[in-house]
């Protein structure tokens, strides 16, 4: 199968260059109680080659929530470095899924670690991931920071940052930011566009305090969207559908 690669400019109207998305690990279960639901990893793999196809470039951050989550594991008596550790490589193991998803339908993708494990996947190396992107491929970046106490929406605001991205998208279980959880609460409202502060204030739980922090200090704005959503994706890198924007115009 052709590989998808090359230097194409985004097509017409489309709003970022070069965009980071971060995917839950939770997201890629599907109706399972654990691991990976082939199908939805799948699915995942096309919303991302179909933004590639429109000329933007996309790197992604991946969570291991739905293989082991650093937080629980401390919480039921293993050291919290250790259990971050383990959180850390489980997010390699979504990592490796998703690029054999997205190399079978045909695009470049590379796998960086910020823990070196080189039999498996690059080394992260700033330089070298802009290089990728810039030559079209898709980078996944996996082991978080690389260091015990951070989440992985730390590490998808902190790459996003380092690449210089137009917009970090968080794909998630509903199209936006609600007032309270739209699943527990019929008449919770969603909100079309939070400043940085709004989001911190109201304890929102979108990502945590860091990493918004971090997008608000780099003026890379947050868009949250549902990942589930068919096309979803390159919708919202259009400025259409249903989706949350958060940056520090309010108004």
């Amino acid at each position: 199968m052709a590989q998808t690669t090359g230097t194409t400019e985004p097509a017409d109207g489309i709003r970022f260059k070069r965009v980071l998305l971060k995917v839950s690990g939770e997201a890629l279960m599907g109706q399972r109680d654990y691991g990976l639901d082939p199908e939805v990893v799948n699915r995942v793999a096309n919303e991302v080659k179909a933004v590639i196809q429109l000329g933007v470039q996309v790197s992604l951050v991946i969570g291991g929530g739905n293989i082991f989550r650093g937080v629980k594991g401390a919480a039921s008596g293993m050291e919290r470095a250790s259990a971050d550790y383990i959180g850390m490589l489980a997010t390699v193991m979504n990592a490796l899924s998703m690029q054999s998803a997205l190399e079978r339908m045909g695009v470049t993708t590379r796998v960086q670690s910020a823990i070196p494990m080189s039999s498996v996947c690059e080394p992260y190396i700033r330089r070298r991931a802009i290089r990728h992107m810039e030559k079209g491929r898709v980078v996944i970046f996996a082991a978080g920071t690389g260091n015990p106490f951070f989440t992985t929406d730390t590490a998808a605001a902190l790459r996003a940052s380092e690449m210089g991205c137009d917009a970090l998208l968080k794909g998630t279980q509903v199209d936006g930011v609600y007032t309270a959880d739209p699943k527990k609460v019929k008449d919770a409202e969603r909100y079309e566009r939070l400043g940085y502060l709004e989001v911190l204030a109201n304890d929102l739980q979108v990502m945590d305090a860091s990493a918004i922090s971090l997008a608000r200090e780099s003026r890379i704005p947050i868009l949250v969207f549902s990942i589930h959503t068919p096309g979803a994706f390159a919708e919202v890198m259009q400025g259409r559908g249903k989706f949350t924007i958060i940056n520090e115009e309010t108004e």
